[in-house]
């Protein structure tokens, strides 16, 4: 078999090769070595004994890589479709009023703070597929109490995306606490910072959270939604599916939280959350002549 390193693409037997990741750090353990593994399209960190591990064949990788693309694609497109049948009709605009208005529309705008690049990556090029106005940046889930708040008071968005890998650790008794997770408690302290600079829900829409995170603890420090309520994987996309949801909701509408759900790869069982106010606003341009 080839060599184990940083960056080999894996599965894990144990759990029936379903899910492909990527190794970020391998170092001896107590009995073996073991490896830090993150989730190629979920949001998921585990460890694993390399015992544990085996390597896709290339021919396997690449059609996993083209069938996730593929479905990504789909998404977006049905998105950018659903759009333009909602939007204003123009066959009957006579004065030109609906066109003006269509001009001048301002989606709400997105700062994503992620803990996996390749994620970022991924989230920004669909973020602009989307005509959403969105910055990104990538700091290990550790650092994201610390960086929030800096960030938030400089770009000042509509909608703040605070998400990167997270996993409800193995003999859990108690999945109330915070020790219990991987990084959720990261995720908690940068929601409360951000809640410091901002504490209306409806002025600062935030999701935070990844793969099995606490989300009544997330909930509690202030998100509008948050994963994972039953501690299931969720879509590297799904903060995207969120955001745009909101930011081309008018900002006199509120969102049911079925509605955003239903924008969502996990749905209800992976994201859940509170009534938002939407974060989209249009203006009319009068004519200079």
């Amino acid at each position: 078999m080839e060599e184990l390193r940083v960056g080999t693409i894996v599965t894990r037997h144990s759990y029936g090769n379903d899910i492909f990741f990527r190794i970020a750090e391998i170092w001896p353990g107590e009995e073996e070595p073991e490896a830090r593994l993150l989730g190629l399209d979920m949001r998921l960190e585990s460890d694993a004994p390399v015992s544990d591990l085996d390597i896709p064949p290339l021919l396997e990788i690449f059609r996993y890589k083209q069938r996730v693309l593929l479905q990504n694609y789909k998404r977006v497109g049905r998105l950018v479709d659903r759009r333009q049948v909602s939007a204003l009709p123009l066959d009957d605009d006579p004065t030109g009023e609906q066109q003006r208005k269509l001009a001048y529309q301002m989606p709400g705008s997105v700062l994503h703070i992620d803990g996996n690049e390749e994620y970022l990556e991924l989230c920004l090029d669909t973020y602009k597929q989307l005509n959403i106005r969105a910055r990104g940046f990538c700091y290990p889930e550790g650092h994201f109490p610390e960086v929030v708040v800096r960030h938030l008071e400089r770009y000042r968005p509509d909608i703040l995306i605070i998400t990167g890998h997270d996993s409800l650790l193995k003999a859990v008794k108690d999945s109330g606490a915070s020790k219990s997770y991987r990084n959720s408690h990261h995720f908690v302290e940068a929601v409360q910072a951000a809640r410091k600079v901002v504490a209306d829900p409806d002025e600062l829409v935030i999701f935070a959270g990844g793969c099995q995170s606490n989300f009544e603890a997330l909930l509690k420090a202030g998100a509008n939604y948050a994963s994972s309520p039953d501690r299931v994987m969720i879509h590297a996309l799904d903060p995207v599916l969120i955001a745009e949801k909101l930011a081309y909701t008018p900002v006199h509408e509120y969102v049911e939280l079925q509605d955003v759900l239903a924008n969502t790869i996990s749905g209800p069982e992976g994201i859940g959350g509170i009534r938002t106010r939407g974060c989209f606003r249009w203006g009319n341009a009068r004519r200079i002549y």
